[in-house]
């Protein structure tokens, strides 16, 4: 049994249908891992999805596990996902094995690209400070980095290389997770909706669903963008909301380059094995809509033609967008919170994908030992003050 939870208990409970050790609100990537580690570690472990596992954000994001890409500056969040991306390699053949499915981890490098001198500004300082925290960062000129990746546009005057940055295939590594999930012993609520988790003496009960409860000695909320929405989550509604982000594909044969290629604060294309690119994306607080526009496709589509040009004639195969959990700090929310049994992974925002190995070790840690060998206090929920106390 977990040892910073409650003993599982139905007393004072209406309309139980069954007791766990720990209930998963979100099947997406960040669910799906979490019920792998606690599974493996012996623990009973039910998720609950409203739909497919990963067929959210998880399945729809580009993959780029980029902490040094990201980074705006040292931090708690680069030294998460740094700690995130060393644990990928073991993570693929893991998934691999228990599976069968490649989630296509490749160390492909990142090209941080400088369009203008404001651009190329923002490169030099960011080497300067990731080159003082002992990280490979490459200068490369004008000449250096068309002579590295020929199809890329004149306007490119220089990049930063970030050749320990990788990537992985967003759509399989959600389809693994879940898929080793099961194998492990976690079991799946498919369309099922999580009316609020029943709290009691300061302590999670369990959740409630449409017309039963599912009692259980801890709570994880994991449900990405719609964490907020959850009544008694721990996580008001205003401290983290969808960002929208837009997407689309391209079919490219012969492939054209080689490293994922990022507009700090613009977008990024990633080229993927099989000759597809991926270019995004937008970062759009548009509520839940999830539309894909004509103003965000030419946003993505134009910056992908500057980039490579030879992109202007090949075709379209796919668009569509997501929502990512946005914070206002840009960093997720993870650990306990005042309700005891009640622990949170949420919040990502773009790191997603990065954060997921190292989210879901630390949550199982957690929630199995009432301790973690990760600092988690920059991402508690309680640095957001009185909104998040109220909840």
């Amino acid at each position: 049994m977990t040892n910073m939870t409650a003993k599982p208990s139905s007393a004072g409970l209406q309309n139980v249908t069954d007791v766990v050790d720990v209930a998963i609100i979100g099947g997406g990537i960040m669910g799906c891992a979490v019920a792998l580690r606690l599974a493996a570690r012996g623990v009973g472990v039910t998720v609950i999805e409203r739909g497919i596992p990963g067929a959210e954000a998880s399945s729809a994001a580009a993959g780029i596990l980029g902490p040094q890409m990201e980074a705006e500056a040292p931090g708690p969040l680069l030294d998460l996902g740094l700690r995130s991306r060393a644990l990928y390699p073991a993570l693929a053949a893991e998934l691999h094995d228990a599976t069968g499915i490649d989630i296509g981890y490749v160390k492909s490098g990142v090209l941080a690209v400088a369009l203008d001198g404001a651009g190329a500004a923002e490169l030099t300082a960011r080497r300067a400070w990731q080159t003082a925290r002992g990280l490979r960062a490459e200068p490369l000129s004008a000449d250096a980095v068309h002579a590295l990746e020929p199809a890329l546009g004149p306007e490119v005057r220089g990049a930063l290389r970030f050749s320990d940055d990788a990537q992985v295939n967003a759509r399989d590594l959600a389809r693994a997770f879940s898929q080793a999930a099961a194998l492990a012993g976690a079991r799946f609520l498919q369309g099922r909706y999580v009316r609020r988790v029943v709290v009691a003496g300061g302590v999670a009960q369990g959740v409630e669903l449409d017309g039963e409860t599912l009692a259980a000695g801890a709570v994880v909320v994991a449900a990405g963008s719609w964490s907020g929405l959850v009544e008694g989550s721990g996580v008001p509604a205003t401290v983290v909301r969808p960002a929208r982000g837009q997407l689309a594909s391209i079919e490219t044969r012969p492939p054209l380059f080689r490293h994922v290629l990022s507009v700090h604060g613009h977008g990024y294309l990633v080229p993927r094995r099989d000759g597809t690119v991926l270019a995004g994306s937008t970062v759009e607080m548009a509520g839940f809509r999830k539309e894909v526009t004509v103003g965000g496709l030419a946003q993505i589509l134009g910056l992908a033609r500057t980039l490579v040009p030879a992109l202007a004639e090949a075709p379209v195969t796919g668009t569509w967008s997501n929502f990512r959990p946005y914070t206002e700090d840009h960093l997720p929310v993870l650990g306990q919170t005042p309700v005891r049994g009640l622990v949170l992974a949420t919040g990502h925002f773009r790191n997603g994908i990065l954060l997921a190995p190292v989210t879901a070790e630390a949550i199982a840690e957690l929630v199995a030992n009432g301790t973690c060998s990760v600092d988690l206090a920059p991402f508690s929920v309680t640095r957001f003050g009185q909104a998040a106390r109220s909840t």
